[in-house]
Parts: structure tokens; C-alpha cells; sequence
């Protein structure tokens, strides 16, 4: 009797040893289940904060005029046109306008990343001076609107003088020779090569700061190797800032592809495509003569072409994103660690 009651206890005992488990693995499980299912919820959220505006626009840009007051039509057409992006594309001037825009761009990202590194790695390792004094007043520009500059800078470009040369010429010849050269890409490379393009000072920074944490073991031994400063930033420092310099590279593309008020100041007839679309809206004209539009089918379909539009402007950064994305992650987190 006494061993059949032992066990008769110890059988309890086990069972209860075995509920107990069972429920913590089950509130584990839950626990792991119910913090999925957040973590879902709140990436879901915020991916439809993110790409709305794009959804929006996609939406609209595909969508014909008889959509437009169908209160049943909310984001899928029912008649998918692609007309709005031939009007768009005819408006928007699309190939010379990104022809334009792509002169300008390509030399200014190339020189504006090699001088904002240049000059970051002065700011991290020369100690002169007026070092600290200089690198506030770089600090300064971060803050200054650009709106505040542009009228000097007008005048600068609008009476290019290099060097004062032609003011010297102009005491011989009674009048300075000076050049325009608005309308042309020379303001964004001169900006640029001076450390003064778009978003410059804080390009500045960020090399700075990457090139404060780079070990200076490497320039002893470049050093010792007989590499001069020069010698040494073009062969071992540049070499390991990639991280930095994609990243870079990627801001400076989609800043200089998405600014149109420098680009307004400067340009009047070869226009960038960020500038020809703020202009779309004034040239609905040019549809109306082609494809004979009354004044009410131009009231009705401008915001959809207006929205193919902006589609169009932002493809090539999304397809550069896409392709890019990788590295571009690589390159933030590598950035982030080292600066």
C-alpha cells in the first residue's frame, strides 16, 4: 500500500511538473507570436505611410478620364490608360530635359565627392591654426539658406570675371570683359569645385568625421613608404572610405536630381527635368494645340498628367535605389560605425 501511494504521488507530482511546463512553453510561444505579429503590424503601417505618395501617383497617372468621377474607382482604374505618360513625356520635354539634367549632374556629383572628401581629410588630420576657427564657419554654411546667396551668385555668373582679369582688360578698353554663363552647367562645377555646391559643407562633414576614426597607423606606414600627404589620401585613404563615398555619392544624385530652384536661378532655356516639372502646368497649352483638348478636358485631366509626371521624374532614383540598395545599406551601416 505504501509503495502504491508513493507512486500514486510521484505520478501527481510528475504531472504537475509536466502542466507547469507546458505552460510556460505556451506562454513563450505566444509571447513570440503576439511580438511577430506586432513587429508585422507596425512595418506594414509604416510601408503604407512610406509609399503612399508613390501609390497615389501611380494610381492617378494610369488612370482615364472616365475614372475620374467614379466614386467606385479608389486605387484601381478601371480603364488603364497610358496616355497621361505620353502627354506627360511630351510636355516635360523628357529626353533633352533629362539630357540636360545628366550634364549637370554627372561632373558636379564627381567633383563635388572628390573635393568634399579632400577637404574633410584636411579638416581630420592637418592641424593648422585656423583649423577649428575655419571648420565653425563650414559648420555656419550648414544653416545658411541657400536664398540668401543666390542674388550674389546671380551677379557673379551673370558678369563672370576671372580673376578680376577682364576689370584689368576693361581699364585698356574703356568696358570689363566679362562672360555670361548662366544657362550653362559652369555654375554648378565652379560651386562645386570650391566646396559651395548643394549641400557641400555637410558633405564636409561626414568625410570628416569617417576620417577622424581611421586608424594613423596606416599613414605611418604610408609614411615610412615614402608617400608624400597627397600620395598618401589618393592611395590609402580613398581607397578605404568606400563606405563613405557611396553613400555620399548617392545624396549628391538625388540632391542635384531633385533641385530646381539653384537650377531655376541658373538656367533659362536648358532646363533640368526637376525644373521642366514645375513648369508642366504652363505648358498645358502645347496638348491642347496637339491633340485638340478643350479647355474643360485639360481642367479634367491636368492633375493626372501632373502625376505621371512626377512619376516619370522619379523613376530613374527609384531604379538607381533599387539596383544601388545594397550597397547603399552597406555603406550607411559602414559609415555609421567607423564615423
Amino acid at each position: 500500500m505504501k509503495v502504491a501511494r508513493a507512486i500514486k504521488i510521484n505520478y501527481t507530482f510528475e504531472k504537475f511538473r509536466i502542466t507547469d511546463v507546458s505552460k510556460l512553453v505556451f506562454k513563450k510561444n505566444l509571447f513570440i507570436v503576439l511580438k511577430k505579429l506586432f513587429l508585422y503590424t507596425f512595418i506594414i503601417c509604416m510601408s503604407y505611410i512610406l509609399l503612399y505618395p508613390i501609390l497615389f501617383l501611380i494610381s492617378n497617372a494610369l488612370r482615364a478620364k472616365e475614372d475620374l468621377f467614379d466614386p467606385s474607382v479608389i486605387w484601381i482604374p478601371k480603364h488603364i490608360t497610358f496616355k497621361n505618360f505620353e502627354y506627360a513625356n511630351m510636355l516635360l520635354s523628357y529626353p533633352l530635359a533629362i539630357k540636360n539634367t545628366l550634364i549637370i549632374l554627372i561632373p558636379s556629383v564627381i567633383i563635388q565627392t572628390f573635393i568634399c572628401m579632400m577637404v574633410g581629410y584636411g579638416f581630420a588630420r592637418f592641424r593648422f591654426a585656423e583649423r577649428e576657427l575655419l571648420f565653425g564657419i563650414l559648420l555656419f554654411t550648414i544653416i545658411v539658406p541657400m536664398q540668401t546667396i543666390i542674388v550674389p551668385l546671380y551677379m557673379k555668373f551673370r558678369y563672370f570675371d576671372f580673376l578680376y582679369i577682364g576689370k584689368l582688360i576693361g581699364i585698356f578698353t574703356g568696358k570689363p570683359m566679362t562672360i555670361n554663363l548662366l544657362d550653362t552647367p559652369w555654375p554648378f562645377y565652379i560651386l562645386n569645385f570650391f566646396g559651395m555646391g548643394i549641400r557641400s559643407s555637410l558633405y564636409i562633414f561626414v568625410f570628416r568625421q569617417f576620417f577622424r576614426n581611421m586608424p594613423v597607423e596606416l599613414e605611418e606606414a604610408a609614411k615610412i613608404d615614402g608617400c608624400g600627404p597627397f600620395s598618401t589620401f589618393l592611395r590609402i585613404m580613398v581607397p578605404n572610405a568606400t563606405g563613405a563615398i557611396i553613400t555620399i555619392l548617392l545624396f549628391t544624385i538625388v540632391w542635384h536630381w531633385n533641385d530646381y530652384y539653384v537650377s531655376a536661378m541658373f538656367c533659362n532655356e536648358n532646363l533640368p527635368v526637376s525644373v521642366m516639372l514645375t513648369a508642366l502646368n504652363n505648358r498645358m497649352s502645347m496638348i491642347q494645340d496637339a491633340y485638340g483638348f478643350s479647355s474643360d478636358d485639360i481642367y479634367l485631366i491636368g492633375s493626372n498628367v501632373l502625376e505621371a509626371g512626377c512619376l516619370m521624374v522619379i523613376l530613374p532614383l527609384i531604379i538607381v535605389y533599387i539596383i544601388g540598395q545594397r550597397y547603399f545599406t552597406e555603406s550607411i551601416e559602414r559609415t555609421g560605425i567607423v564615423g
